[in-house]
């Protein structure tokens, strides 16, 4: 039997449903997903394995315009997934008309590789409007395949799956077949934790947040955790912990929940706050952090 494997980049705008979909095509909550932009950071690569294929599926921050270092940094994690892609999905939403950086939405329009237009959130529209925008992405990318897709609602997800199976070039597996994705535990972990302050806080509070694992002890009844959460300035700090401490035992109460269901075990989280002035700015917190050039 022939064995099949080959990478499939999602790209979009903020807030179209990458993480969400992605999650819906690995039927497991790997990348986290809030209403507020820019919730994903990284490049997150989750596995979908069969018998003989494997689908690598790469999820990317949502293209921006950079206004500080970290952007330009998240933003190289999209011009990377250029450059192995065998497939690219390009999710849009209705409404949506162009990414909202037109070099890279040019660069989308001179790719070789296959791509697949993901009209999501059709839920959202009534079948009139479904036919305006599928003629619309027709007329921008006339050998593109145009498939709407409720992420959220599972619409389509199968037929997605299918499709690419065809399409996949013959090759054996990239990564090992019991992995579901290429980050560690405490990437995990940190993400969890990132995800609460992004529903927990308001304003800039969220983007001026980094969280690093400092400690990840898994014992035999339980998991415990040491993590630092990074402001740049003390009076983040103030609103991150908030009054006796009540909003930063919010954000690890609901991290903790997160994680003992992604575990499977009970967890002990322990959560400190530091002032790391301007790490969204310095090249070599950066590096720290994983968002390396």
């Amino acid at each position: 039997m022939k064995h099949k494997a080959g990478y499939v980049n999602i790209i979009g705008n903020p807030n179209v449903g990458k993480s969400t979909l992605l999650n819906a095509l690995l039927g497991e909550q790997l990348s986290i997903t809030t209403p507020k932009a820019q919730t994903t950071r990284h490049r997150i690569l989750g596995f979908l394995n069969g018998e003989d294929y494997q689908i690598v599926f790469s999820d990317t921050p949502g293209i921006i315009k950079p206004a500080y270092t970290l952007q330009e940094r998240m933003m190289d994690f999209v011009h990377s997934s250029f450059e192995d892609a065998d497939v690219f999905l390009y999710l849009v939403e209705p409404g949506i008309r162009s990414l909202k950086d037109e070099k890279v939405y040019a660069k989308l329009k001179k790719v070789k590789e296959p791509v697949f237009i993901i009209l999501n959130k059709i839920d959202t529209i009534d079948q009139a409007r479904l036919e305006e925008e599928v003629e619309y992405w027709h007329s921008e990318f006339p050998d593109a395949a145009i498939l709407p897709m409720s992420a959220l609602n599972q619409f389509n997800i199968d037929v997605l799956i299918d499709r690419l199976k065809d399409l996949l070039p013959e090759s054996p597996p990239y990564y090992d077949k019991e992995d579901l994705s290429d980050r560690n535990e405490r990437f995990f972990v940190e993400e969890m934790v990132r995800e609460q302050i992004l529903f927990n806080y308001a304003k800039e509070i969220p983007y001026a947040v980094e969280v690093e694992v400092e400690e990840f002890k898994e014992e035999e009844e339980i998991i415990r955790i040491r993590a630092n959460i990074y402001v740049e300035r003390n009076t983040q700090k103030g609103i991150l912990v908030g009054a006796k401490g009540s909003m930063i035992k919010k954000t690890g109460t609901g991290a903790r929940k997160k994680m003992e269901s992604f575990f499977n075990k009970k967890v002990f989280l322990d959560l400190f706050v530091k002032v790391r002035k301007d790490w969204r700015s310095n090249d070599r917190d950066l590096n720290r952090f994983g968002y390396k050039s």
